[in-house]
């Protein structure tokens, strides 16, 4: 396995040989293709569909991409005027579509979204295990090779104007783009980084003199970034094709440009030099790479999440994606043997290249793969999906908070319901916007869920068609059988239901199922 910071070296230098085409709805693939390759080899290509048909082309050499803007003309100004920015998003037009149509061939789409959940759960049903069910899921799921290429060429389109006012700068996508655990439609984060033109601040000239270049000094770090995503989002929003719906959102704790990007259909979040969410980033690729049974768990647990309402796309009291991700993480950390080392045991594997210390905080892990010796445990998925579940079911949120540093339940330093500790920035609880009564619905879930998984009658359920395994957890409770419904209340053993009895005296079948249900 590469590195992470190999990994996004050679996508980010595939992205600088990459331009976009939106295509006529009819279109011969090879025509496109022949006249292409006359300004220099194709390494690949692959047409997808947003807003019209659009093709990816990967060059083999960066000027094959000069040749071909030397040759493309602006559009006209008659009915628009318009800003002459030669960028790598280009329109193919047929001059003669008539006559043409005859060399039109079916073209192969990519698809660029994930199935819906109701299409995924009659997928499932036809599985063998549980384990092959969440396979399923993942590759249902995952980001694919095209998508990924598609991001990293949205961020090196925005690279092209930042370095019209910073020549050094590289944009580069962090978060679920590049940790391995991205979703299919997910936004991509990237960030605008000076570290190569901070590369020549230590520079010293030998001899008796030395020189430096003439900098703007500004009373702040924050401010200078305000600044500087301010005049980019400008640059975007009056000059970007493409770009719409430009916020600059410059006073959060994380000054930020929020955009849409049309051509490639992303909503795109633009930073600066976030340094630690970087170091986050890389850490999730090494958890994701480690063992194909963290994706898997991982993907199938923030699935199930999001169908019952635990998850949100909008900023709230509920547990995000990094939460469960991280829950996820502490739980295989947990397992007898571990699945996953501990983020401390990746910091004593580290060498002398992988020491970093960001501020005041230690971001030190190993970043060779091949140095972390592979795990003994060979539990199934079935097993981890039922234990991950009975495992949080019965967690002590009151007295514990989860830290994955050392693998291990520590008593909470406040009061937050759910408390899990940065992998980094250790005074900071990741969890801190969630509510008891998030997290009581959560525990709820989880104890429903294991005792499903482990009362269910598989063959049964396959017999009579009915969703099992992971597809039964997909679908929100409540809404099934209700002599099913009924079944699974008596067995219940949850402190909440029991609450709930106890408080509000239900004093019939019925009205626990509306309880459960809600």
């Amino acid at each position: 396995k590469k590195t992470f910071t190999e990994v996004q070296t050679e996508r980010l230098e595939q992205a600088e040989r990459t331009i976009l085409i939106k295509c006529p709805p009819k279109i011969s693939e090879k025509k496109l293709l022949q006249y292409l390759s006359s300004h220099g080899k194709i390494n690949s290509h692959f047409f997808f569909e947003n807003r019209g048909i659009h093709a990816l082309i990967e060059f083999s050499e960066k000027n094959s991409i000069a040749s071909l803007q030397d040759v493309i003309g602006i559009p006209s100004t008659t009915e628009y005027p318009v800003v002459p920015f030669k960028s790598r998003l280009f329109t193919f037009v047929m001059k003669n579509p008539v006559g043409q149509a005859a060399a039109e061939t079916q073209i192969h789409l990519s698809p660029q979204s994930h199935i819906t959940v109701k299409d995924l759960i009659q997928k499932l049903c036809g599985a063998d295990s549980i384990s092959s069910q969440m396979y399923t899921l993942l590759n249902e799921y995952q980001l694919t090779e095209e998508n990924i290429k598609l991001r990293f060429l949205a961020c090196s389109l925005v690279r092209d104007f930042a370095r019209a006012y910073f020549p050094d700068s590289v944009v580069k996508p962090f978060g679920s783009s590049v940790n391995t655990f991205g979703k299919l439609g997910c936004d991509v984060d990237m960030f605008l980084d000076f570290n190569e033109a901070r590369k020549h601040i230590k520079k010293m000239a030998k001899g008796p003199f030395e020189m430096e270049y003439q900098l703007k000094r500004l009373p702040s770090e924050r401010l200078a970034t305000q600044k500087i995503l301010s005049v980019i989002g400008d640059c975007l929003d009056h000059f970007g094709p493409g770009c719409v719906s430009v916020q600059k959102i410059l006073n959060a704790r994380c000054p930020l440009v929020k955009f849409s990007h049309q051509p490639t259909g992303f909503q795109c979040d633009l930073t600066v030099s976030n340094s630690i969410a970087v170091k986050s980033s890389e850490l999730l690729y090494i958890y994701g790479c480690l063992d194909s049974r963290v994706r898997a768990l991982v993907f199938s647990i923030r699935c199930w999440a999001r169908v019952h309402g635990l998850t949100s796309s909008v900023p709230g009291a509920w547990i995000t994606n990094f939460s469960l991700t991280m829950m996820v993480i502490f739980f295989l950390q947990k397992r007898s043997p571990p699945i996953v080392p501990t983020v401390d045991q990746l910091r004593a594997l580290a060498d002398e290249e992988d020491r970093h210390v960001i501020g005041s905080y230690d971001c030190s892990f190993v970043s060779d793969l091949s140095k972390i010796n592979p795990t003994k445990n060979t539990e199934t998925l079935d097993e981890l999906l039922y234990n991950f579940f009975e495992y949080f079911g019965n967690f002590d949120f009151r007295k514990n908070s989860i830290n994955l540093r050392k693998g291990k339940e520590v008593n909470k330093p406040e009061s937050s319901p759910l408390y899990i500790w940065n992998p980094f920035e250790q005074d900071l609880n990741i969890s801190k916007n969630v509510n008891q009564p998030q997290l009581e619905k959560f525990v709820a879930l989880a104890r429903e869920s294991a005792w499903i998984l482990q009362k269910e009658d598989k063959t049964q359920r396959m017999i009579s068609k009915e969703p099992w395994g992971l597809a039964a957890l997909l679908i929100p409770f409540g809404k099934n059988n209700p002599n099913m419904m009924k079944n699974r209340v008596k067995g219940i053993g949850s402190e909440t239901i029991k609450s709930l009895l106890d408080s509000l005296k239900l004093s019939n079948v019925n009205n626990l199922q509306k309880a459960v249900g809600k």
